[in-house]
């Protein structure tokens, strides 16, 4: 408990993120961190209007939760409702259409975040002055590399206005298919700057890299900490972030468990609410809350999967395998180049896609009998999103529960805002806004989501509180 001498530091907005969120240090009178916390302070309902809905509204319905990752919402909700109608496998041209959707939202998230949120702080420090660590500075001082960022966001969305009809809230994935194909106009557009695209890549990988490494031995325990880590895998181990089952390790590297069907999920994964947040708290059930909670996305998919089924991704993986000891990294700030093995990776899947014929067939939809219930999960650029639902023989959604990257990386941001502001702010007799960065830098790290992540369970209570001319309390109501 705050006493009377408690000092309060709070970091609002949390900035370079996607969404709305605080930071909140309490100091003793020494300045010394007795506790950090990063607090969502908006609320979305989604889970609870999303019912009564019609099953076939929900994959465009729910990506609304996002602007800047719809695609994933969309397409997970769609793999959801392919089950509801009884799909268990779409036709070729589906499968690859919706594979080339989700590379192309892969691809502009991954180079947004690491051109236009991040790089202000590897370019130019953590303490660096505020008015040039933004994007601004980064466009004024590396104008190629603004550029490159701007064009390689551009081309992922371009890809998702081809396959999912706009950029941001399409409508291209529905219940058993897809509603349209590539034509051979749009793949040879596409084509005519892959290689552009594809050099960029390498060149961001390169950025990644040669910075981690040059600063590993600072980097190594900058917001680190061992960890659980969570995925879909391919049924041989390969990284697949359209499709797969679930693999939980710990911070050795030992399974904790392997290949869950999706539609299991909640026999492995829990869910617990904290007063202070309107984001949940995820854990592994065999660990319980305190040992299971684990990491998501980019490192956790390195760390997880046995291999990557691109060869450029693949040496790149091994590369950062080698760098980081042989064993599974825990390293907070390695996010970033294992994003950006990520980003070369669906530059190449991209490729393999784009000369595929089956982009060109005209089977789009798939129909089985009708189901009641079903889960689905992909990999989203942030991490794994579960998406599952019940639907009545009205058609009606009657239940939603939706457990997205952010949220399952929820207690590692707030370890690593803990660790952050122990190392780095306690004892100091100033606190500098460069001090405070350091903060915002290891949650940047996880690239969150906040819009998407804003759920809770239970009922949300409504407080009133009427108070008089002198401030007094006159009366208070809480449903």
């Amino acid at each position: 408990m705050a006493n009377d001498k408690t000092k309060r530091v709070i970091i609002e907005p949390v900035t370079r993120v996607e969404g709305h969120g605080k930071v909140s240090i309490l100091l003793d009178e020494k300045n010394n961190v007795t506790q950090a916390r990063l607090h969502i302070v908006e609320f979305r309902g989604f889970e609870r209007f999303v019912q009564g809905r019609p099953y076939w509204e929900v994959p465009v319905l729910v990506q609304r939760l996002c602007g800047i990752c719809p695609v994933s919402h969309h397409l997970c909700a769609a793999k959801a409702m392919d089950l509801i109608v009884g799909v268990d496998k779409l036709t070729p041209t589906a499968e690859k259409m919706r594979r080339l959707m989700h590379y192309g939202q892969t691809y502009q998230s991954h180079a947004l975040h690491f051109f236009h949120l991040v790089s202000p702080d590897l370019l130019f420090g953590f303490d660096a002055d505020p008015a040039i660590r933004n994007v601004i500075g980064v466009a004024a001082k590396f104008p190629d590399l603004a550029v490159q960022g701007v064009m390689m966001r551009k081309y992922g969305q371009e890809i998702i206005k081809a396959t999912a009809g706009k950029k941001i809230h399409g409508t291209g994935a529905i219940p058993g298919g897809i509603n349209k194909n590539l034509t051979i106009e749009e793949r040879d557009g596409f084509l005519k700057d892959l290689d552009q695209q594809l050099e960029w890549c390498r060149a961001a990988l390169k950025i990644a890299k040669d910075y981690t490494l040059e600063h590993l031995a600072e980097l190594a325990d900058f917001g680190s900490f061992d960890s659980n880590h969570l995925s879909i895998v391919r049924e041989d181990g390969a990284m697949d972030l359209y499709d797969g089952n679930l693999r939980a390790i710990d911070a050795e590297g030992k399974k904790i468990f392997d290949q869950v069907d999706p539609r299991d999920y909640h026999t492995v994964l829990q869910e617990e609410v904290r007063s202070w947040s309107y984001m949940k708290f995820p854990f592994l059930q065999k660990l319980g809350p305190q040992k299971g909670w684990y990491r998501v996305g980019p490192l956790a998919r390195i760390n997880c999967c046995d291999f990557i089924d691109t060869p450029e991704a693949e040496a790149a993986r091994k590369e950062f395998v080698e760098a980081t000891g042989n064993k599974t990294c825990n390293v907070t700030m390695a996010y970033h180049w294992t994003r950006i093995i990520e980003l070369l990776h669906a530059g190449e899947k991209i490729k393999e896609l784009l000369h595929d014929a089956d982009l060109q067939g005209t089977d789009l939809l798939a129909k089985g009998e009708r189901r009641g219930e079903a889960a689905a999960i992909l990999e989203a650029p942030r991490g794994t999103l579960i998406h599952h639902y019940k639907v009545n023989e009205d058609d009606q959604v009657t239940m939603a529960n939706l457990i997205v990257s952010t949220t399952h990386n929820n207690e590692p941001m707030n370890q690593a805002v803990r660790k952050v502001a122990a190392d780095h702010i306690s004892g100091k007799a100033e606190i500098t806004e460069g001090l405070l960065n350091h903060v915002e830098v290891a949650i940047r790290a996880y690239d969150p989501c906040l819009s998407c992540a804003t759920h809770a369970l239970g009922k949300m209570p409504l407080e009133v509180t009427l108070l008089n001319a002198d401030g007094q309390v006159v009366d208070h109501k809480a449903t």
